[in-house]
C-alpha cells in the first residue's frame, strides 16, 4: 500500500538524520575523538556503524543506523505476535556509549521500525546504567522522557517505565541493569489498514518515536557535563569493570536486538558495537558493607525516580 510504503520510507530517512543529529552532538561533548564509519551492504540493504573510541570521554561508544530487508526464519517469524508470513523490512537507530570516567554513566537507546507482512510497528526507548548513581541524575534523565510522553499520552510514562524495568533485568541475579528509563514495542499493536483511525494511530506513534529520539541529547547530555570532571580511583575503575560484566551478560543473554540481529544475518561487528572494551568478572563479588559500591547496589531496583515531582510535571 501507499501509505505504508510512504511510512517505511520517512521512518528510514528520520533514523538516518537521527544517527547524524547525534553523532555530531557526541563529537563535541568529547572534544577529541571522532566517529569511524564504515558503510556496509547486505543481501538486502546496509547501514552505516559509526564508531569513537579513546577519547577524552568515550572510552568506546556505537551510533548504529540500518535499513534491511528479507525473509525471517519461520520458526523466529512466529513468535512476532504481529503481521504474518516471513517476509520482514527492519530500520532504525541504536547506540550505546561507555565512557572512561566512572563517574558518567553508560547510556543505550534504539529507535526502529519494522514490517511483517503487512503489519507494521515501532519500538525503542532509552535508559541509563550509571555506575556511582546520582538521585540528581536519575530525576533529570527520567523527567526529560516523562516530558515527551506525557506529550502525547500520560499513561505512557508509566506504562513504557514499567515496561523498561521489567525488560532491562538480569533474571539469573535478579538484578536491574541500570535505573532504567522508558522502553516500548509493538506500538499502535495493529497492522496497517486502510481504516482511517488506523492509519493516523500509527503516525501518532511515529511523531512520538521522533519525539523520544530527539530527546536522547537534552536527557544524557547535562548528566555527562555535570559528572565529567568528576576524580576516580583505580578502586572505582574496578567496580566499573564489574558492573559492564552485568551489561555484557544483558545483552549476549536478553537483548532483543542482538537476537534480532543475528537471527536475521546481520553484521556480526554491528550487533556486537554495544559491548565495551573492557569488563571484569570477579567470583561472587560482594560489595563491602556500607561502602559506596554497597550504597550504589542499592540504585538498582526498581523504583519511582520522579516522586511528587513527577506526578507534578
Amino acid at each position: 500500500m501507499q501509505t505504508q510504503a510512504l511510512l517505511k520510507d520517512r521512518a528510514r530517512d528520520f533514523f538516518a538524520l537521527l544517527q547524524d543529529e547525534i553523532c555530531a552532538a557526541l563529537e563535541a561533548l568529547d572534544g577529541a575523538a571522532q566517529f569511524r564509519e564504515d558503510l556496509w551492504q547486505r543481501e538486502g540493504g546496509g547501514g552505516r556503524t559509526r564508531v569513537i573510541e579513546d577519547g577524552a570521554l568515550f572510552e568506546k561508544g556505537g551510533v548504529n543506523f540500518s535499513a534491511v530487508h528479507g525473509n525471517f526464519d519461520e520458526a523466529f517469524a512466529e513468535r512476532m505476535p504481529i503481521g504474518s508470513g516471513t517476509e520482514f523490512f527492519a530500520t532504525g537507530v541504536s547506540l550505546v556509549l561507555h565512557p572512561l570516567n566512572p563517574m558518567v554513566p553508560t547510556v543505550h537507546a534504539n529507535f526502529r521500525y519494522l514490517e511483517r507482512g503487512s503489519g507494521g510497528w515501532f519500538g525503542g526507548g532509552s535508559d541509563l546504567t550509571p555506575y556511582y548513581p546520582d538521585r540528581e541524575d536519575a530525576v533529570h534523565f527520567h523527567h526529560t522522557l516523562k516530558a515527551v510522553c506525557d506529550r502525547f499520552d500520560p499513561a505512557y510514562y508509566p506504562r513504557f517505565k514499567k515496561w523498561c524495568d521489567e525488560y532491562f533485568y538480569l533474571q539469573h541475579r535478579d538484578e536491574a541493569r541500570g535505573i532504567g528509563g522508558i522502553f516500548f514495542d509493538y506500538l499502535p499493536g495493529q497492522g496497517h489498514s486502510e481504516a482511517a483511525n488506523a492509519i493516523s494511530k500509527i503516525e501518532e506513534v511515529f511523531a512520538f518515536v521522533q519525539s523520544a529520539g530527539r530527546a536522547f541529547l537534552p536527557a544524557y547530555l547535562p548528566i555527562v557535563e555535570r559528572r565529567r570532571g568528576e576524580s576516580y580511583t583505580e578502586r572505582e575503575r574496578e567496580f566499573q569493570l564489574i558492573r559492564r560484566g552485568r551489561y555484557v551478560e544483558f545483552n549476549l543473554v536478553y537483548d532483543r536486538g542482538t537476537t534480532f540481529g543475528l537471527e536475521t544475518r546481520g553484521r556480526t561487528e554491528s550487533i556486537l558495537m554495544s559491548l565495551p572494551p573492557l569488563v571484569r568478572w570477579v567470583y561472587d563479588y560482594r560489595p563491602e558493607p556500607h561502602s559506596r559500591e554497597a550504597l550504589a547496589w542499592e540504585f538498582f531496583k526498581a523504583q519511582d525516580w520522579l516522586g511528587k515531582q513527577g506526578a507534578d510535571a
